[in-house]
Parts: C-alpha cells; sequence; structure tokens
C-alpha cells in the first residue's frame, strides 16, 4: 500500500500520483506540465511507470494540467478506466481536443521551418484526444464507488471550478485500512457561482495542493472595487482592456462579474469580446448545471433567465471574428486564453495592444514561472510575442482576489474541517509557496506537514493519524 509522487511536487503543473495496492496501480490526475519551452518539452519525456500497467485513474478535474496528458497516457499503452465528476466529464471532451488541436498546429509550424529535418509530432492528436471520452466514467459529488478490489473513492466539491472535486479514498489490503483525501485544486470560500469546498472531517493522510501558500488575496469587496477603477480608468484612457483568462473558470467567473456590475461599472459604454472558442463551448456546460451554484449565482440566474446579462457581449468563436477585433482602438474588452498567456488568442491581442499606454491588462489567475504571464505580473519592461520584442507600455494591473485557487487562509480553513489532525503532504506548489504553507498547517492547525518532492515514495500501512 504506497504512494508515489510524479508530478506537481515542487512545481504547480503537471499533477500526478500513483497508488499501489493489491497488486494494482491507480494515478491521481495525469495533468500536463506548463512553463518554459524547457518545462513543456518534459511532457514527451516517458512516463516514469509503464502505462499499461495502470489499472485506472481518478480525476479531480479539468484543467490541462491536471488532466492534459491522459491523450498520451491512452497512446503509450493505459486501457482502463477514468473515473471523474460529470461536469469534468463534459468539460473534457472540449479541452482535451483544443490542447490537441493547439499541439498540432504547433507541430504544423515549426515543421515548415525545418525543411529537409526529421518532422516533429505533436505530443498528440485530435484522435488520441477523442479516445479519452470512451474512458470516462462521471460521478456525481458524494457517491461513494468502488473503482478497484479493495479501492473505493467519493468525490466531494473542491470549489475550484465546475466539477472541481477533492477525493476520498479508501484502501484496503491484507486486512490494513486507510484513507487518504486529495484535496485536489481548492477554490476560495464565499466566491460567486460555486459552492464552497466541502468539510470533510477524517483522514488518515491528507494530499494537498499548496499554490498559494505564504499569500493572501485581498478581500472579495476591495477586487470588486479594484476592477471597477480599473475600467474606469481605461474608460478615460481612451484604449482597451485585455484579460488573459482560463477557458474553464476564470472566463464564466469575470462574464459573470462584468454582468453584475453591468450599470455601476458603466458597461454600456464597453463591448466585450469572449474570444475564445473553448471559453464559449465551456460557458454552456457551467449554465448545464444550475444545480451546482451557489444561493447567489442560483437568485441572479432566477432573475435573468441566463447568465452572464451582458447587452454588449460577443462570442467570436472564428478566427476570422478574432481578428477584426484587432482593428478596434477603443472601448473593447477582450477576455481570451491561455490564462497564461503562453498561446492562444491572447498573444494576438497583446502583440497590437500592449505597446499603446492607454490600454490595460488584467491578471486574474495564477501565472506560473518563465510563462508570458508571468513575465508582465514581474513588470518585465520589454517581452518577446511570436518572435518579436515589444514594449510593455500598456498599464499591468494583477487582481489576485479574483483567483480559482484559494490562499493560504483558505486552505488552512479547509484543513481544520479534519476533526483528527492527519499528516500532511504537499503538492502543486512552488518550493517557497509549499515551505510556508508547511509551517502555517504546523503553527495554525496543530499537524505535521512535509512538502513532496519528485519520486518520494510514502508507505500508506505504516502511516497513522493518531
Amino acid at each position: 500500500m504506497e504512494l508515489e509522487f510524479f508530478g506537481a511536487a515542487g512545481e504547480v503543473t503537471g499533477s500526478c500520483h500513483v497508488i499501489r495496492i493489491n497488486g494494482m496501480q491507480f494515478l491521481l490526475d495525469c495533468g500536463m506540465i506548463q512553463g518554459s519551452r524547457k518545462d513543456e518539452a518534459r511532457n514527451h519525456d516517458p512516463f516514469p511507470f509503464e502505462p499499461s500497467e495502470i489499472d485506472a485513474v481518478v480525476l479531480s478535474h479539468a484543467h490541462i494540467d491536471h488532466s492534459g496528458r491522459l491523450p498520451l497516457l491512452l497512446k503509450r499503452g493505459f486501457r482502463g478506466p477514468i473515473h471523474t465528476h460529470n461536469a469534468t466529464k463534459d468539460l473534457l471532451a472540449i479541452l482535451l481536443e483544443d490542447s490537441a488541436s493547439l499541439a498540432e498546429r504547433d507541430a504544423e509550424y515549426a515543421n515548415r521551418k525545418r525543411k529537409n529535418k526529421p518532422p516533429i509530432e505533436p505530443l498528440y492528436t485530435v484522435k488520441d484526444a477523442r479516445q479519452v471520452l470512451g474512458h470516462l466514467n462521471g460521478y456525481r459529488y458524494r457517491k461513494k464507488i468502488e473503482i478497484l478490489p479493495g479501492v473505493s473513492i467519493q468525490f466531494q466539491d473542491a470549489g475550484h471550478i465546475m466539477g472541481s472535486t477533492s477525493v476520498e479514498v479508501w484502501l484496503e489490503e491484507k486486512g490494513v485500512q486507510r484513507k487518504l483525501v486529495f484535496s485536489g485544486d481548492l477554490g476560495q470560500y464565499e466566491t460567486p457561482i460555486l459552492h464552497d469546498p466541502a468539510v470533510i472531517e477524517e483522514a488518515d493522510l491528507v494530499l494537498m495542493e499548496s499554490t498559494y501558500g505564504g499569500r493572501r488575496h485581498r478581500e472579495r469587496n476591495l477586487t470588486y472595487a479594484e476592477m471597477g477603477e480599473i475600467i474606469s480608468e481605461a474608460d478615460h484612457d481612451k484604449g482597451n482592456i485585455l484579460i488573459p483568462a482560463f477557458a474553464i473558470g476564470r472566463s464564466q467567473e469575470v462574464l459573470y462579474t462584468l454582468g453584475r456590475y453591468y450599470e455601476p461599472w458603466r458597461m454600456d459604454r464597453w463591448h466585450v469580446f469572449l474570444d475564445s472558442p473553448m471559453a464559449i463551448e465551456a460557458s454552456k456546460v457551467y449554465w448545464d448545471y444550475p444545480h451546482l451554484y451557489d444561493d447567489e449565482a442560483t437568485k441572479f440566474r432566477k432573475s435573468v433567465h441566463e447568465m452572464p446579462t451582458l447587452h454588449n457581449l460577443h462570442l467570436t468563436s472564428s478566427t476570422a471574428e478574432s481578428m477584426v477585433i484587432n482593428k478596434v482602438r477603443s472601448g473593447a474588452i477582450v477576455i481570451a486564453g491561455s490564462g497564461m498567456c503562453t498561446g492562444g488568442r491572447i498573444r494576438h491581442h497583446l502583440r497590437h495592444n500592449i505597446e499603446r499606454k492607454e490600454c490595460h491588462i488584467i491578471i486574474v489567475g495564477y501565472q506560473a514561472p518563465h510563462t508570458l504571464g508571468r513575465r508582465l505580473v514581474d513588470g518585465e519592461p520589454e517581452v518577446k510575442i511570436k518572435g518579436q520584442w515589444l514594449q510593455v507600455n500598456a498599464k499591468v494591473h494583477t487582481i489576485g482576489g479574483l483567483s480559482a485557487h484559494g490562499d493560504e487562509n483558505d486552505l488552512v480553513r479547509w484543513f481544520k474541517g479534519f476533526k483528527n489532525k492527519p499528516p500532511v503532504w504537499l503538492v502543486h506548489g512552488e518550493t517557497k509557496a509549499a515551505r510556508a504553507l508547511e509551517q502555517k498547517l504546523q503553527n495554525e492547525a496543530g499537524t505535521k506537514a512535509t512538502v513532496a518532492e519528485k519520486g518520494d515514495k510514502i508507505d500508506l500501512a505504516a502511516i497513522s493519524s493518531s
């Protein structure tokens, strides 16, 4: 009965952990590594296990850093079931195909320059991505299921994006019983649309994310006030606003917020473009799960019949529609992916606006090291986009209060739901953040916390939560 860490240990992306029990193996997540070119090149490396020997995958949620290598896992021999929430199952049909399309386009673009060199193969194809869908099993929250002999799981709401889960895992081998809880990515408390992370009261071991260890988000009311001020300032400057946003989660919350504050923020002066085919499709999935909304969103949805209530919202699916946006010199709010500016349409919009001092860029989510988004947050005066060095003259605003991740107080609050103070292994965080959360959990929650490193193994039978 063993847990081993393979991904998102000492870093944020590439979530992947394996549990071995009763001669079987199953994965918790199988995510893509994101960041610099060197980081992303690691996705092509062999898995540190034999994919054909993995019996099942338990997937916490749809974000690509948790799900993005599933097509590769199948391509290299995995044939088992993938267990996840119903909403995640629906979102994956959109997300994985988009990821594959991007990989195919990048390979095609690179091969144009290689001439007589051997062609570069995409990480996986659209056909590979579609193969995953036949392996998905979707479940609702709070339904306990047996996935392998001696292994049962139950999904709880993690409050991060639609369908995000914390996973309760019950294990039994040779009469020894243990319960592991995998937090997945935890959302903030009291955020719009989604419920707060669910309370879980007991575990023998907790595997927990640490993305915002050592950091606090601004209060929601202050965040909204700041966003309103930025929109007002941009209106005065007669420029555009660019919002890099993840297609699933951040795009929907940004739209919801703009709709909710339509009148006080004088949104009638703007044209709002959701310039992401994936975000448009994902938004439809969000509206298909109203039973997962929190009370505020439920009341708001009933009062306006649909979300968001933006009379000036333009959904731009085609490339041609997206290109037209770049002719708009003033009065456009453009929400586009990718959320870390590593690819997608946001890079084209940045290329047309980043050198214009009257324009504004609003960063609303986590930015991994070495990404274009992190360079903007860090205030670099010049960045390279599409092979061209550009001066950053636009004003860059970082609004942490809209992050889909809970801050360190949210993380500790979630952990305090456990009555027996189980030991914690911290993953999904940069080392500095994980160390900060390690200390906070030990000081404020009275538990033993350990920062996991890639390749660490834990004998679960030897773990005691007492």
